[in-house]
């Protein structure tokens, strides 16, 4: 099943949920049937509320120091939480689930075409926000839901590859930017270990468990034990160490990092900093929040920009 399918799914098992609760109060207890229903709203809701308190309960728990330059008052943590269960739910349950991956060309466009990579339980819906930005500037890009869920990093490679391609010749391209935000960015990097910067010109990553994650260790299918990250002197995965050591100086220069100390995702979040790339760091951000978080857009703009060769 596509992730699409499934997130229908996972909305229908919901919206049924809630009728189950709103009919049961109706019908049982008496309550009116306007009242019952958003009872039953709000039964959802808070399941989904539950989730995201647990995610940034155990990123906490995992999670690396936060530097004082990027400390949260009690109201910037509250912020911060509603951005990303905003963001969350937008996302899973608007976006996502109506979206299809797609290819946008404009033949008069300025700069290097733009290839989006999503992350693990997602899909191309996750780059509305980054999508609509590229429109404006009339920057040629694509879309890509990687399937099938579960399997490993590695077996993604030839689709985004075939979809790179087809990128570059729609746009009369040499060369390309990849961004991919969380796994996208680790199945960009194991692409460039292979392409060494003969087609990307540029990879971007947003909130990319480079070193692995702590809450991995959830994750079903092939592709979350690539992200696990455990203790001791060697916590990364033998995947992602095997892909490290593919890496030489001139693929690193090629990355650019953007990540957030209070990533709820990836713990501890400084596994997001890679060692002789561009590191961008931002504090206030959530891990789904990166794809719409307005200063985050900038940068992912303003590096497309840069790689393009016209950056004010």
């Amino acid at each position: 099943m596509s992730m699409r399918g499934l997130l229908w799914l996972l909305l229908a098992v919901q919206a049924g949920g809630v009728l189950v609760i709103a009919a049961a109060l109706h019908f049982w207890l008496g309550a009116g049937a306007l009242a019952a229903l958003m009872i039953g709203l709000a039964c959802a809701l808070l399941v989904r509320l539950a989730i995201s308190v647990n995610n940034f309960a155990m990123s906490a728990r995992h999670g690396s120091p936060t530097p004082a330059a990027f400390a949260l008052g009690p109201l910037g943590r509250l912020r911060l939480f509603w951005r990303e269960f905003a963001a969350s739910m937008m996302a899973a349950s608007w976006h996502m689930p109506r979206s299809r991956a797609a290819t946008r060309i404009y033949p008069d466009a300025q700069g290097l075409p733009v290839l989006l990579l999503h992350g693990y339980g997602a899909n191309s819906g996750f780059w509305a926000q980054l999508a609509a930005r590229l429109d404006a500037a009339r920057i040629s890009h694509a879309t890509l839901d990687l399937q099938p869920l579960g399997c490993g990093i590695d077996d993604y490679l030839p689709m985004v590859e075939e979809a790179a391609r087809a990128l570059c010749w729609a746009s009369g391209s040499h060369k390309l930017v990849v961004v991919g935000h969380s796994m996208g960015g680790l199945v960009a990097r194991a692409w460039l270990r292979r392409d060494r910067g003969a087609m990307i010109a540029r990879l971007i990553t947003l909130g990319t468990p480079h070193h692995g994650t702590r809450l991995a260790g959830l994750a079903l299918g092939a592709n979350g034990q690539q992200m696990r990250r455990g203790a001791g002197d060697r916590p990364e995965s033998a995947w992602l160490r095997e892909l490290a050591a593919g890496e030489d100086d001139a693929t690193r220069a090629l990355i650019t990092s953007i990540w957030s100390h209070h990533d709820n995702i990836v713990a501890p979040q400084t596994s997001s900093l890679l060692p002789g790339a561009r590191n961008i760091e931002f504090g206030g951000v959530g891990h789904v929040a990166l794809g719409s978080d307005p200063g985050v857009l900038a940068a992912v703009m303003h590096e497309i920009a840069e790689a393009s060769g016209w950056a004010a």
